[in-house]
């Protein structure tokens, strides 16, 4: 008979069976690429002691092709829950070690658990994806696993904010889950995504393509804007997650977690007084107008690489956590075009569901012209940005800086969009259109019958220019509720947040909107 010591033995041993993963060759090799193993993750993820894992003993039941001689403990993931900065999170580590971190049914099986009790008890989830996609050897049983987690990632959606990690290969139908989630994080040069590989690719259409051509961090936080989040290695990556998750809720009905600062409110940024250039023409970086009004000048931008034209991100303001969305003069001269309005929508979408502020900066002449927009359907996806902040309930708070022309004007938080607080520089132009242009369709008749064609052009732009390109018409009808000194944008938007913080409003019943897809 088995002594009480013995089963304190027996313990131990599958612990350390357990933790083995792959075995200590696959470790070293995995290392030797300079990736952290699937447990070094979770340990540097979670605060110190923490962790506390589930179904470590678990083992795929598969009999297929041998496959019940390829047992091992926890069968390729890690799963469980802990504590990041003092709050509760759950999470997965996908370990490449064990058959390749192939998707198993069992493997799914632990990952649904996890979801299922991060959705039950308010609290974000975690995935660490490194993968070599669905386990063949178990058929449509792997299909099924996929399947049970991309239903819990949609009904996890808008209730706990859901972050992936991509920190080596996700493929097939592996990308859909990080797809579904909030925000995807890879790193550069290791991490790759893809439906079909280059082989694959080269077979069918004769395209040579490498990885990192095909689904690297660059082509997908760039080109593809699949990704949010570009890091240099595995732990820059986990710093960056856990830096995010300190801006965010834990769910949908907490606020975001409020941060004293030494920051004053009423901090004047007289260093951006002169920011806008008198020239219409001439860009500047609304960046500067970003990290001046934040809280010690720290912004934490999303999607950086991907559609320039508009730049989004978290930042606080008085303490309080704020999403910023902002046209970009140094871009496209901010103009909106389909990246950046699906981008923009994403976004404020995102802020709305867990109760952050959305502060909108505005300099946008409007939306991009040519007929490599249209056919590429800026009339679909420009609709997404109107739908998204028209929907948006929580506090919102805009500020035009310089150009709000034609139907950009009322895209960009304005008041007929249920815009809070509308604020506006003393360089804002607001109006149908530029003068130039305003001027060309108004005036035509009379400019061609000038003797100086030229001079009695640039005399109605002048015209046009004092009479309708400045923010005073609009203030004049109640769309802006203030013009105010660029120096003053801190001040305003904080005691706008405070004004704003018992906020209630409200969208008609219904089962969802269909927002233009």
């Amino acid at each position: 008979m088995a002594t009480l010591q013995d089963k304190f033995d027996l313990l131990n041993k599958k612990n350390a069976e357990a933790e083995a993963g792959g075995g200590p060759e696959r470790e070293a090799k995995h290392k030797a690429r300079g990736k952290l193993t699937a447990r070094e993750r979770l340990n540097r993820f979670f605060d110190d002691g923490s962790f506390v894992e589930v179904d470590k003993f678990v083992t795929h039941q598969c009999k297929n092709f041998g496959m019940e001689k390829q047992l091992f403990l926890g069968d390729g993931v890690i799963t469980g829950f802990g504590t990041v900065g003092g709050r509760y999170v759950y999470a997965y580590a996908q370990d490449f070690n064990v058959i390749g971190g192939s998707m198993s049914k069992t493997m799914a099986q632990k990952i649904c658990k996890v979801m299922d009790m991060a959705l039950k008890n308010g609290a974000p989830f975690v995935g660490f994806n490194d993968s070599g996609g669905a386990r063949i050897q178990e058929g449509v049983g792997s299909l099924a696993g996929y399947a049970d987690i991309f239903h819990r990632n949609v009904m996890s959606s808008g209730v706990v904010p859901q972050i992936s990690a991509i920190i080596g290969t996700c493929a097939g139908g592996a990308v859909y889950s990080p797809a579904l989630t909030d925000f995807i994080y890879m790193v550069d040069g290791s991490s790759h995504m893809f439906i079909t590989g280059p082989k694959v690719i080269k077979s069918v259409t004769n395209e040579d393509v490498t990885m990192d051509d095909l689904g690297g961090a660059a082509v997908h936080n760039s080109t593809s804007g699949v990704a949010h989040f570009n890091s240099v290695s595995d732990e820059d990556l986990i710093d960056q997650i856990k830096y995010l998750l300190s801006f965010l809720p834990s769910n949908n009905v907490e606020d975001p977690p409020f941060v004293a600062t030494d920051d004053p409110s009423t901090r004047k940024l007289t260093e951006i007084n002169d920011l806008v250039p008198p020239n219409p023409n001439k860009g500047y970086d609304m960046k500067a107008i970003i990290t001046s009004m934040a809280d010690n000048g720290a912004f934490y931008e999303v999607h950086a690489s991907y559609a320039p034209n508009i730049v989004v991100g978290f930042a606080r303001m008085g303490g309080q956590v704020v999403g910023i969305v902002a046209n970009q003069p140094m871009h496209l001269a901010g103009c909106l075009d389909c990246d950046a309005s699906m981008k923009g929508a994403r976004f404020v979408r995102f802020c709305d569901a867990f109760n952050i502020p959305i502060i909108t900066l505005e300099d946008v002449p409007g939306y991009l012209p040519g007929t490599d927009q249209e056919y590429k359907g800026i009339i679909k996806h420009g609709a997404k940005l109107i739908y998204a902040y028209s929907e948006a309930t929580v506090p919102k708070i805009t500020v035009i800086t310089r150009k709000a022309y034609g139907g950009a004007y009322c895209v960009m938080s304005s008041k007929h969009l249920r815009g809070d607080l509308n604020l506006a520089y003393p360089t804002a132009e607001i109006a149908v259109m530029g003068p130039q242009g305003a001027v060309d369709i108004i005036f035509a008749k009379e400019i061609s019958a000038a003797e100086d064609k030229k001079a009695a052009r640039q005399q109605k732009i002048d015209d046009y220019t004092e009479q309708f390109a400045n923010p005073y018409r609009a203030a004049e009808l109640g769309y802006i509720d203030e013009v105010i000194m660029p120096e003053d944008t801190r001040i305003r938007i904080i005691q706008g947040l405070m004004a704003l913080k018992n906020k209630r409003d409200s969208n008609p019943p219904r089962k969802h909107g269909n927002i233009p897809l």
